[in-house]
């Protein structure tokens, strides 16, 4: 694990890799301060798309991690750069949380959460504000073949201090059953985010590495865009999982901690 002590972009996953809910890890704000202290930085990835960057901001400093904006790329975040690249439509339906719609609409992009004319994109975020109306709304707007359809992340659960609860991917499963449609999914395992995230900071992929919980998002993520990767099992994945999976990670460790005493 030599390698670590050379990184200098570390591409920090959070549900289930820093924390559960509100229970943060051992050793983060040390693992943190160390990555500081060996000259890189770090940045937060999260394909939650429930929460804007703001409450994550508010979140970190409860948990005693201060933090701003300019610490994350979000799945939102990642889903505007794809929009404003490829969306020249009228009006967004965005299934998703109130905080959701509120960053999309402050990015400039005319969003709904009703059946309205001149509807064009079906956009799924992770929502945990979720109504019966929402998904009859949906296979709705997905009966038109031209709409185009997009969701932030095709994650399966999120998790909780109590174990999971479905996530953005087990929602549009529901509606492939229901429609025979999927969307085309903008987060993890996307490179986009990986790559913006180098870009936006000025790093080599030889000076990355991503870090997470889940072997087919983020760790996914990090292989499609050419970055060492670390898998911890803190969260989602478990080493069955992991020993029968074709995406391998560059390492596979118990948690940050061990991360920390890596680049100590």
């Amino acid at each position: 694990m030599n390698r670590l002590k050379n990184k200098r972009l570390f591409l920090l996953d959070m549900d289930g890799t820093l924390y559960l809910d509100d229970d943060l890890f051992p050793h983060v704000p040390e693992f943190l301060q160390q990555i500081k202290d060996n000259g890189g930085r770090y940045l937060f990835l999260t394909n939650n798309s429930s929460k804007s960057v703001s409450v994550y901001v508010e979140k970190l400093a409860r948990l005693g991690i201060p933090a701003t904006a300019e610490d994350f790329f979000t799945s939102t975040m990642a889903t505007c750069v794809y929009l404003q690249e490829h969306y020249t439509g009228h009006r967004i339906y965005a299934a998703g949380t109130a905080a959701f719609r509120q960053e999309l609409a402050e990015a400039g992009f005319p969003v709904t959460d009703r059946l309205e004319e001149g509807i064009d994109c079906l956009l799924m975020g992770n929502d945990n504000e979720l109504t019966f109306q929402k998904l009859e709304d949906a296979c709705i707007l997905l009966k038109d073949p031209e709409l185009l359809y997009l969701a932030t992340n095709p994650d399966w659960v999120c998790p909780t201090a109590f174990g999971y609860v479905p996530d953005c991917g087990s929602v549009c499963e529901m509606l492939w059953r229901a429609t025979g449609r999927r969307p085309y999914f903008i987060g993890k395992p996307e490179p986009a985010m990986v790559n913006l995230a180098m870009a936006k900071f000025g790093y080599r992929p030889e000076e990355t590495v991503m870090v997470g919980d889940r072997i087919y998002t983020d760790i996914a993520s990090g292989v499609n865009a050419g970055v060492d990767t670390v898998l911890v099992f803190s969260g989602e994945t478990t080493r069955e999982v992991w020993r029968e999976s074709d995406i391998k990670p560059t390492y596979a460790l118990d948690s940050v901690t061990d991360i920390y005493n890596a680049i100590r």
